[in-house]
């Protein structure tokens, strides 16, 4: 199984929806651009992609929306070593369509009360949900490595709550444990490095709001 060196995670550049979420009521979140900030964000982090890859190939897999194509596009990165896919299991956690403004920061307040990672959304997705379909992912991720060839690199191009319940995945973490996260920045990377001990490693932790649970005696995480 040809395992690759590193799998780095990163989140889109601002978007419209970052700056100003009166946006959502009339443009679809797939639809979001990218401000001017969240390009230049896209543009510095891409320098220091092209550092950290060099010559060597990536396997990139980008969410359909706007302004993830619009982050990968910024980046800069060498056609000729990279082999990008568009991949929907990747996207932001599905709200609903249309929203209201109003109606979104009630089901917000809610979702602070009962859980971001059991709160379902109206019309939309809980974060147990995109847990499952990022699970999907991984274990399609999982099978790529078995080809002989495949590049040492990996690059997802995905959105703060898909980053942390990717990790949660791939780190078995509790649910307490995402809880007490915070999602990165925009233009902000986590990386699962592989170390000597045949394990992936993240390069730096994602920073905590509070300091989780304890879990039962006896629980293996």
């Amino acid at each position: 199984m040809a395992r690759p060196r590193r799998i780095v995670l990163l989140r889109h550049g601002e978007s419209q929806g970052n700056y100003d979420d009166s946006v959502y009521e009339h443009t679809p979140d797939h639809a979001l651009e990218l401000t001017p900030k969240g390009r230049r964000q896209a543009e510095a982090v891409g320098a220091r992609l092209r550092e950290i890859f060099g010559r060597e190939r990536v396997s990139a897999y980008v969410s359909p929306y706007r302004r993830t194509h619009q982050t990968f596009q910024l980046l800069g990165l060498d056609p000729s070593l990279v082999r990008a896919r568009e991949e929907p299991r990747l996207r932001e956690q599905d709200w609903g369509n249309w929203q209201d403004r109003e109606d979104v920061l009630r089901q917000k307040r809610a979702r602070d009360a009962y859980g971001h990672f059991f709160y379902r959304f109206a019309q939309g997705e809980s974060g147990a949900d995109v847990y499952d379909r990022v699970g999907a992912f991984l274990e399609s991720l999982w099978r790529s490595f078995e080809e002989p060839d495949h590049p040492p690199n990996v690059l997802l191009v995905t959105h703060g709550l898909t980053m942390r319940l990717f990790c949660m995945r791939w780190l078995h973490w509790t649910v307490a444990e995402f809880e007490s996260l915070s999602n990165p920045g925009n233009g902000e990377t986590r990386e699962l490095v592989l170390g000597r001990d045949n394990r992936y490693h993240l390069n730096r932790p994602f920073e905590h709001w509070h300091t989780p649970d304890r879990p039962f005696e006896g629980w293996c995480a």
